[in-house]
């Protein structure tokens, strides 16, 4: 039976609509899960039969994260936060790591993940964190932006069996300082942590990259997210 792989709605705030990209979904079909996108719901009971019938969950892109989550003040450059999905991610996190289900975060992921255990976030690279690297590529997003170090022993590059990686990049925020709970498995050229992952489960990871988009043209991104399905299996 495939695993059940819980996603994070996207929001609009425009059209105020739940939606989701169909990278997300097609790489986990492809890898041999079922996903499904699950509920904006800050309602506990729903929170917790989310996680009684998600095998895994994947935290997806989107909204800046709330700088209140890690102590500080938003500064212009900051987007709007989505508070419900904040407060919906905590939850579901916190949650995940008790029960020791299959978590994986994507760019936002990244950041929510490292935010929500303690870590902070530049709010906007070009004003904090000045630098020549990509970050904010244009499309089409299933091509290079710049390369990332993976750290030896880390569970990346067990999963992958390389020291570096080419991976697309798509962002505005990162991770400032890491929390106490995680370890970074990749950084980019100019110091930033693209890789974390948090010992003690048996997988909770998350990257800054978008596999979602490269696993078309990309065998190591398919490695990644088969590794993910497959640790929902367990």
């Amino acid at each position: 039976m495939r695993p059940l792989i819980g996603l994070i709605p996207l929001y609009d705030d425009e059209k105020k609509s739940y939606w989701m990209l169909p990278g997300y979904m097609k790489v986990l079909e492809q890898c041999g899960a079922l996903p499904l996108m699950l509920p904006l719901t800050e309602e506990k009971e729903e929170l917790e039969q989310c996680i009684s019938l998600c095998d895994g969950l994947l935290f997806t892109g989107g909204h800046d994260v709330a700088p209140e989550i890690y102590g500080m003040e938003p500064i212009p450059e900051c987007g709007i936060p989505c508070s419900p999905r904040d407060h919906m991610e905590q939850y579901l996190l916190t949650r995940a790591a008790a029960e020791d289900k299959a978590v994986f975060g994507i760019c936002r992921g990244v950041q929510f993940i490292n935010a929500a255990l303690g870590g902070s976030l530049y709010q906007d690279l070009p004003t904090e964190h000045q630098s020549s690297i990509e970050h904010h590529m244009t499309p089409p997003y299933n091509r290079t932006a710049h390369t990332v170090t993976i750290l030896p022993d880390s569970p990346l590059e067990k999963i992958l069996n390389c020291s570096s990686l080419e991976v697309n990049s798509y962002h505005h925020q990162a991770i400032r300082e890491l929390a106490p709970m995680l370890q970074p498995m990749a950084v980019s050229p100019d110091g930033l942590i693209e890789a974390v992952w948090m010992p003690g489960n048996h997988f909770i990871m998350a990257v800054q990259w978008h596999p979602e988009f490269s696993y078309t043209s990309d065998a190591n991104s398919i490695r990644l997210m088969q590794a993910f399905t497959d640790a929902c299996r367990k």
